[in-house]
């Protein structure tokens, strides 16, 4: 009977072909309504999330339409002086008016020839007007443009001409950001252009061999970061020796030897018996390096992905991405180079910024901006942008470390040209080689007052030579009109 009882058993669980179809119907009911509702939620995602970002993309071909019906509106900065405007001729036709010239022609960007710089990065806001409806409705009907919104940058006016100025007719970048808040203060890229002239010098622009003018090298230069990256090296060290980083000692007599390989510090110095601190601040390759091969490579790798090595960067403007290349098989001399910023170690200035903020911040990053908000001609509020958080890149009692090595710097190492008597600054210098015969790339990085950073800066020049000559005291500028306005 057993048999039997299971035959009987299989054939009750066998499905007619009625159910079978019934089932079937189900299934592809279950999986419309999935669908359906995947679909709704994309709809809404665009309409809520999405939207401007896709309407601002420059393949949009919907952008022409706005620009048909209104006029492009103006971009200010934080001050409110006027950065971009449209201007009518005298045949009735516009042009875009940039009233300063190349101080602000990689930040700001322009509007023929593509789309750059905040001219890109707020295309929707200027070509979207919010004025009364009965106002736009009679423009409309008598054939003209109603007028675009506008929009309020972070840029500070004096900040950026001040870099722009201390720059001078050397290559190169400088950017200026309040820790705190992420809040973008000045961008200065030189070689530079005339956003006014861009149409009629655009053939010759694009074909001057190794200039690159229309390259924001603020965000897109990548270079080597040289002593800048010691940094990166000296948190790598602290967070391996939390106990015991401040018994570290190392005696430099101007070079370092490891096997058949040769190292040596700026202008051969020997800097002698140092502790942590002395040789951060003296900027010691000899130190760093040997300190470099007691590091866990692998340890190594991941503090630079947190700091934003080979990631995505919280970026609005187009950026390059920063490399850091040494692995877990990485022989000692690329080791010894990746320890103090050479080698296949390649940074972006604003890259160098973000780091040396969030150090100012406690650690934390603040995600860096450029609009401040949005407003009407009439300058009635239409949207506001408010800080926010990107996340923690190291430990508080990290930052705090690294602020008092960094105002060591200032004090009594390489950073001296910013010491001054009205504030305590803390920083970096950098003296990168990139290639054999030629110059130095010159970094400075750093933040003030030290005990309460409210402004960060990092200056890059290039083939500047000595960071602590040509680097710093242009952050030495910016930091006493900044903080000086305070007083």
């Amino acid at each position: 009977m057993r048999p039997v009882f299971r035959r009987e058993k299989k054939r009750r669980r066998e499905k007619t072909p009625r159910q079978k179809a019934d089932s079937s119907i189900l299934l592809l009911v279950y999986v419309t309504v999935a669908l359906f509702l995947g679909l709704m939620g994309y709809v809404g995602h665009f309409l809520l999330v999405s939207r401007e970002d896709v309407i601002n993309n420059s393949y949009n071909a919907r952008l022409d339409n706005f620009a048909r019906t209104v006029e492009r509106g103006k971009i200010l900065s934080s001050n409110g002086s006027v950065l971009a405007v449209t201007e009518q001729t005298q045949d009735g036709s516009e042009i875009r008016s940039y009233p300063f010239g190349p101080v602000f022609s990689h930040v700001v960007g322009y509007s023929s020839r593509g789309k750059t710089g905040i001219e890109a990065l707020g295309n929707f806001y200027l070509l979207t007007c919010h004025v009364n409806p009965l106002d736009q409705m009679g423009r409309a009907l008598t054939g003209r443009k109603n007028p675009g919104d506008q929009i309020v940058t972070t840029l500070d006016v004096e900040l950026q001409q001040a870099a722009w100025d201390a720059l001078g007719d050397r290559n190169g970048a400088v950017a200026v950001m309040e820790p705190h808040t992420g809040r973008v203060l000045a961008m200065v890229s030189k070689p530079d252009f005339d956003p006014n002239a861009i149409g009629d010098q655009w053939d010759l622009i694009v074909s001057e061999q190794g200039q690159a003018r229309l390259v924001n090298r603020v965000t897109q230069g990548l270079y080597p970061p040289g002593s800048a990256f010691k940094i990166v090296t000296l948190l790598e060290y602290i967070m391996e020796h939390p106990g015991d980083y401040d018994q570290y000692r190392f005696d430099c007599d101007g070079q370092f030897e490891y096997g058949d390989y040769t190292l040596g510090c700026y202008h051969k110095t020997a800097h002698g018996s140092q502790s942590l601190a002395q040789a951060f601040a003296n900027s010691c390759n000899g130190a760093f390096a040997s300190l470099g091969l007691e590091l866990d490579k692998k340890a190594m790798g991941e503090t630079a992905g947190r700091l934003l090595f080979n990631r995505e960067q919280p970026l609005a403007l187009a950026y390059s991405q920063s490399r850091f290349s040494m692995g877990e098989d990485a022989p000692g001399w690329e080791v010894l180079q990746t320890s103090i910023g050479q080698g296949l170690t390649q940074m972006t200035p604003m890259h160098c910024l973000m780091v040396t903020a969030a150090i100012a911040n406690g650690g934390t990053l603040m995600n860096p901006y450029l609009i401040e908000r949005v407003e009407t001609v009439m300058g009635e509020p239409v949207k506001r942008f408010e800080p926010t958080v990107y996340g923690m890149l190291m430990e508080e009692d990290q930052a705090r470390i690294l602020t008092e090595m960094m105002a060591g710097v200032v004090e009594h190492g390489t950073g001296s040209a910013v010491k001054s008597d009205s504030y305590r600054a803390a920083g970096k210098t950098g003296s990168a080689q990139f290639e054999t015969g030629r110059e130095s790339h010159a970094w400075f990085t750093g933040f003030a007052p030290a005990e309460n950073p409210r402004i960060a800066v990092t200056v890059m020049v290039e083939e500047g030579g000595s960071g602590g000559q040509a680097a710093a005291p242009v952050a030495r500028r910016i930091f006493d009109l900044y903080l000086g306005r305070e007083e």
